[in-house]
């Protein structure tokens, strides 16, 4: 399929070149896979229509009394799936009762501190990596790949989307003007209403090192000459703006956004998150990962932070040898609302829900079109972790009361109700909240992005990562981690369709249930090496999460030294913030 592009020449028209775009809003939940019982009702619903349709065209309005029929008749084909779904017998892990099993389980794991794991010796999985090649030459590279010698003209980008959409954006920016042989300038970040952060690149990122990093692999300027703004009458919306439709592949930027490119001299690609595939050339990939884990470093500010909370994190966690675990929990408001999942808050949470996703979403969750089954969707693993849930899991795993944790997230649905059960099994539990002082966050409130960059980087230099939820944080983190790490992720992911199906037995023993959790933190450690097979120009997975085996040339000779205005974590322990 042809990617398609919306290309705008400032005077509010468009002129299409082949489609549209996609918006950066988030969209609610997808509705259940076809295979399930309400696709293949849909599927007979449609089916009864199209009867209904051919009965018109050929008999005209003589036979409208049959509609109402054929409706009714299409209802009772629905009639089998949905008592699957309306029984008595709910599916397995449908419902939420992690808060009975909690309080039958309390004295079991309150007294199992027996068995405790050392963090220390968490991961088993070994493997000895391949000899790390020289990263390519880029002489070479230019004169064997780029499209056309000299510079092509000035490539605009808008990012969109939260921290770690952002960064995606700035490295498939500077892939594009790989590319097309054109001149970056510092990507512009789009305002949210949604993330509510006006920051800007130089806010987030060192500009100077970003600039530096790339200088000789892609041109880089901070802004355009002031003769190409005169020209635009210095209004950014008259220059060309191209939509690009997402994961473009590399055909259509040769094809299409280039000859523009070379006719205009400058042209904007807004918005821009995912807006390349994943299947690139090798060097347009190393650009990839040369942006990602060199040229991309937090900025000052948040850099010296961020060294200070993960020098007190490591000082609080002295009963583990300056170990931690960093979670990130997607329980709050905005996130439990998203995803229409239901937990024990009875009325008074479903009206709750109700209003934040009528405020923050607008009519998206009431269209017609528009199927809601809490039930399914906690079954599919959909629904975000409780405090309760991660609580549970970890000291099912074999994490004890000692274990220092650092929560990554932001402000948790009714908190004090919800991490009371998590604060109770694991007391040493820190955020950027209670490890920085409130002098020290007041430049980053009201900074959505700023904050995540805190957290990110405490996360980083953990000695375990577990992530409850998805989304671009971890998937970021997890990749770095590998790139880090001699290729493993060091990530608990647990598997929630099986976690939400032993959360609901409120029958299973402490030991039962310790037994399953063990398994899965053994599946984690497994698959935290898993290297994806690359051929040549084969990609399907994210080289964000997976950066081997192509980010290999770009690692340090010692795994724990990273980019970041950071030391070395091994040297936390003998300096002071």
């Amino acid at each position: 399929m042809k990617s398609k592009t919306h290309v705008h020449n400032g005077n509010g028209h468009a002129s299409e070149a082949g489609g549209g775009g996609s918006s950066s809003s988030p969209s609610p939940p997808p509705s259940p896979r076809r295979r399930s019982g309400i696709s293949r009702c849909r599927r007979r619903m449609r089916h009864a229509k199209a009867l209904a349709a051919g009965i018109m065209s050929r008999r005209s309005v003589r036979y409208f009394f049959v509609l109402p029929v054929l409706y009714i008749s299409g209802l009772l084909m629905c009639v089998g799936p949905f008592s699957a779904l309306i029984g008595h017998t709910p599916l397995p892990g449908s419902r939420y009762r992690s808060h009975e099993l909690f309080q039958k389980l309390w004295h079991d794991i309150e007294s199992d501190n027996s068995s405790a794991i050392q963090l220390s010796s968490v991961w088993k999985y070994k493997r000895k990596l391949r000899e790390q090649k020289p990263c390519p030459n880029l002489t070479a590279l230019h004169r064997e790949h780029f499209v056309s010698p000299g510079l092509n003209g000035f490539l605009i980008v808008e990012a969109n989307g939260g921290l770690n959409q952002q960064r995606s954006a700035i490295c498939n920016a500077v892939a594009v003007a790989g590319l097309l042989n054109a001149i970056l300038v510092i990507p512009h970040f789009e305002f949210h209403n949604v993330w509510k952060d006006p920051s800007e690149f130089g806010d987030i990122y060192d500009e100077d090192h970003f600039i530096s990093t790339l200088d000789g692999y892609v041109k880089v300027v901070k802004e355009l000459p002031e003769a190409l703004i005169e020209r635009h009458n210095y209004n950014m919306s008259n220059i060309t703006n191209i939509r690009v439709q997402a994961w473009a592949p590399v055909s259509y930027y040769l094809g299409v956004v280039y000859p523009i490119l070379q006719k205009e001299g400058v042209i904007r690609i807004a918005p821009f998150a995912n807006r390349l595939a994943m299947s690139v050339p090798p060097h347009i990939q190393f650009l990839r990962c040369l942006t990602n884990y060199k040229a991309l470093r937090f900025s000052s500010p948040i850099s010296a932070l961020a060294k200070k909370l993960v020098y007190r994190m490591i000082e609080k966690s002295s009963r583990t040898d300056g170990k931690y675990i960093a979670v990130h929990l997607r329980f709050e408001e905005d996130m439990v609302a998203f995803s229409c999942c239901v937990y024990d808050g009875g009325e008074a949470e479903k009206l709750e829900m109700d209003s934040v996703r009528e405020k923050g979403w607008k009519g998206k969750f009431k269209r017609k079109d528009r199927i809601i089954l809490p039930d399914l969707n906690r079954v599919n693993g959909k629904c975000p972790l409780t405090p309760l849930e991660v609580g549970m899991m970890l000291r099912g795993m074999g994490f004890d009361n000692n274990t220092s944790i650092f929560l990554a997230s932001g402000k948790i649905y009714h908190a004090e109700r919800y991490l009371a059960p998590l604060i109770k099994m694991f007391p040493n539990l820190h955020t950027k909240e209670s490890l920085a002082t409130s002098d020290e966050l007041a430049t980053f409130m009201g900074y959505s992005s700023q904050l995540a960059a805190l957290d990110y980087t405490v996360c980083l230099f953990s000695e375990v990562f577990v992530t409850t939820q998805g989304g671009n944080f971890p998937h970021f983190l997890m990749g770095h981690r590998r790139f880090l790490y001699d290729g493993h992720a060091k990530t608990i992911n647990p598997d929630k369709r099986k976690l939400v199906v032993l959360l609901e037995d409120v029958g299973i023993s402490w030991r039962a249930f310790k037994d399953q959790m063990e398994v899965m933190l053994s599946e984690s450690d497994r698959k935290g090496f898993i290297v994806p097979r690359v051929r040549k120009i084969n990609r399907k997975t994210s080289v964000y999460t997976y950066p081997l085996p192509e980010c290999r040339c770009l690692q340090q000779s010692h795994a724990n030294q990273i980019d970041h205005n950071l030391d070395n974590p091994d040297n936390y322990s003998r300096t002071k913030a």
